[in-house]
């Protein structure tokens, strides 16, 4: 037991999550964004990466390297701009659907649409995820384990506390680990590709929710991308 504490001490007192790699992701976004052909675009192509863009620049205000504050404002603004990020992709995924529906897309604009909305798929949810589980990344270093908001998510480290010594040394009881930014990442690529949860599982109705609506998102725009293979193949 104080070998636990001991090692959920150094979890508390380590130095927050380092704010590049989900900065970078939202950079990605944006830039993929701006760069979608004109026919799934609803808006000028620059407004909706200037508005990600500006909630990332206040976000970085209040943690600018590592993530160690959060208010109020900080944890909605961070939602916002995942939930811009995943809105506008399913408006542009709808718009893709609606010009290969219409056969006024030509199939190489098709086929690059839906790489990009796949790949902005996956970071949007990605960034959502690591923003709701266990009350975001701040609360998830900080707090102690009977403090955390109930998990949204169970990853293997969570289970693995009774296998053997090698595995079970970096196990949350065991080692205090906690998921950070490329966790949610890999979880959100794993639901893009396989359509359905792989190795960490949804736990609460929201998680599930949302998993749902990001593989049936994937699963759409992996039929456009069959849709233009068969097309290609008949003519």
């Amino acid at each position: 037991m104080n070998s636990q504490r001991s090692e959920l001490s150094k979890r508390r007192a380590a130095a927050g999550e380092n704010r590049l790699p989900p900065a970078c992701a939202v950079v990605v976004a944006a830039v993929v964004y701006a760069l979608l052909p004109s026919d799934v675009l609803f808006t000028n192509r620059l407004l909706v990466p200037a508005i990600e863009v500006l909630l990332l620049v206040a976000l970085l205000v209040t943690n600018p390297r590592r993530m160690t504050r959060q208010t109020r404002w900080s944890r909605w603004a961070s939602i916002a701009l995942s939930s811009v990020v995943i809105l506008t992709n399913v408006v542009a995924l709808g718009l893709l659907v609606s010009e290969l529906s219409s056969g006024g897309a030509s199939g190489s604009h098709l086929l690059i649409a839906a790489m990009q909305i796949w790949l902005t798929n996956v970071i949007g949810f990605a960034l959502l995820y690591w923003e709701l589980d266990r009350g975001g990344p701040v609360v998830r270093r900080e707090a102690e384990r009977d403090d955390l908001p109930d998990a949204d998510w169970r990853f293997s480290q969570d289970e693995n506390d009774d296998a053997v010594t090698e595995v079970s040394r970096t196990s949350s009881v065991s080692s205090g680990w906690i998921p950070i930014f490329v966790d949610y990442l890999y979880l959100s690529l794993t639901n893009s590709s396989a359509f359905s949860p792989t190795d960490t599982m949804p736990l609460s109705s929201r998680a599930k929710s949302l998993m749902g609506v990001q593989a049936t998102a994937a699963l759409l725009t992996t039929l456009v991308v069959v849709a233009f293979a068969v097309g290609s193949i008949g003519s």
